[in-house]
């Protein structure tokens, strides 16, 4: 078993589910349990100035050993799993060889993985696959990227005959909730430019992610007695889809692809007298993205003439922004990763982000920041897998990164 499959298996016994309700930095203590064995074992294969602050951020150095100046590189991965599924007693299991069929995860719970609903499967005859039991997900999101940046700076403390630049390392909390971000000192991380080590299939690279916005919107009624209700009863379940019908039905996640933005309707609760709806607003081209805000407000306006003013309140924010314009005046970086990616035999896949990630964050805070991938299929859920061979496709990558920069 390679270096980076032992490591992976290990921190997915670890529960580091984040939690979107907490208020607390980490948000759940299992996120500081694992921190705290990263920053032992961080410590035991002879990286520097490994530390762990108080809301769970741990960080290492892995100094030059070249006497040339070389950019110092980050590479950034994070702890926590998704709130949306129990990572709780994760059992990993393997099929070798996999022979493009249906994979039995669960047998008592009748829980099949199959290429009928995950085509990419057959991209991965002949491999060993880790997936789960069918119960949890298996966390490889993110925890296939702490193994794959561990095993890679081990490689080289392990090989110091390989020169390299200064290398730094970070590991997050509350990535999943989109907190990942929020206390990262850029400045303590004092690197040039990083990777977050985060992405889905092996190949991935991605420097673009949605321009996004929230939309918060509270319809307010009138509730009387159903049987005397003419002319006076104001339904705001009823004003809520309406308020849903008016914006463009083609244009929501399930429609859309590719560069393509959309509305999404993620939240709606409500009854005669309140009803609260909840959009994320996404589209990769800034004008594009402040002309789907125009219309959520429109929408609003044109509801108020009609049911009169008060009715319907609007609450827009901004989220985050693409990264793209962050990391374009430095390309050579996702140059740089494409490169590697060529040298390990790996095809680079250059897709825009559809989402977020901390890496768009850290890009605006001064930390340009790509993505790539970790090898994982079907993150989030019991179908979740990821192949032994993209693990290691993932670890010469970062090594390659590391290679060219350092031969320039």
């Amino acid at each position: 078993m390679s270096m980076v499959v032992e490591k992976f298996l290990k921190y997915v016994k670890f529960d580091t589910k984040s939690d979107d309700s907490s208020n607390t930095t980490p948000t759940t203590k299992g996120q500081l349990v694992l921190g705290e064995e990263l920053v032992k074992e961080l410590k035991a294969i002879g990286m520097q100035d490994v530390s762990m602050d108080e809301n769970g951020y741990v960080m290492a150095t892995l100094p030059s050993n070249v006497n040339k100046e070389v950019p110092t590189i980050g590479f950034i991965a994070h702890i926590d799993t998704s709130p949306d599924m129990s990572g709780t007693n994760v059992n990993p299991q393997f099929v070798e060889n996999y022979d493009g069929g249906d994979i039995v995860l669960n047998a008592e719970h009748n829980i099949v993985l199959s290429p009928k609903d995950s085509p990419e499967l057959k991209e991965y005859i002949g491999q060993t696959l880790i997936t789960t039991d069918g119960t949890t997900l298996l966390g490889a999101d993110d925890k296939a990227g702490i193994a794959e940046i561990m095993t890679a700076v081990e490689h080289l403390i392990n090989h110091p005959e390989v020169p390299h630049g200064t290398i730094r390392v970070a590991f997050t909390p509350d990535e999943e909730v989109g907190q990942g971000a929020d206390h990262f000192d850029v400045e303590k991380f004092n690197a040039d430019f990083a990777y977050t080590i985060d992405g889905g299939a092996i190949g991935e690279l991605e420097f673009e992610n949605f321009n996004a916005a929230s939309a918060k919107v509270t319809i307010h009624g009138r509730n009387v007695h159903p049987g005397y209700a003419k002319n006076k009863m104001i339904n705001s379940v009823l004003i809520g889809n309406e308020f849903a019908s008016m914006l463009p039905q083609t244009e929501t996640p399930g429609q859309t692809c590719g560069y393509e933005g959309f509305y999404h309707l993620n939240n709606f609760n409500g009854d005669v007298e309140t009803t609260t709806l909840v959009y994320i607003i996404r589209d990769f081209d800034a004008d594009n993205i402040e002309k789907r805000k125009e219309t959520v407000a429109a929408v609003a306006e044109e509801l108020n003439k009609k049911y009169g003013a008060g009715t319907v309140e609007l609450e827009l924010k901004d989220q985050y922004r693409n990264m793209k314009e962050m990391v374009e005046p430095v390309k050579h970086i996702v140059d740089t990763a494409f490169q590697a990616m060529e040298e390990s035999g790996v095809k680079p896949l250059v897709r825009p982000i559809r989402g977020g990630t901390d890496g768009a964050r850290l890009s605006f805070m001064g930390l340009p920041c790509p993505n790539i991938f970790t090898g994982g299929e079907n993150f989030h859920g019991k179908y979740e897998y990821i192949p032994t061979n993209s693990m290691e496709k993932a670890v010469e990558v970062i090594l390659n990164v590391v290679k060219i920069y350092t031969n320039k």
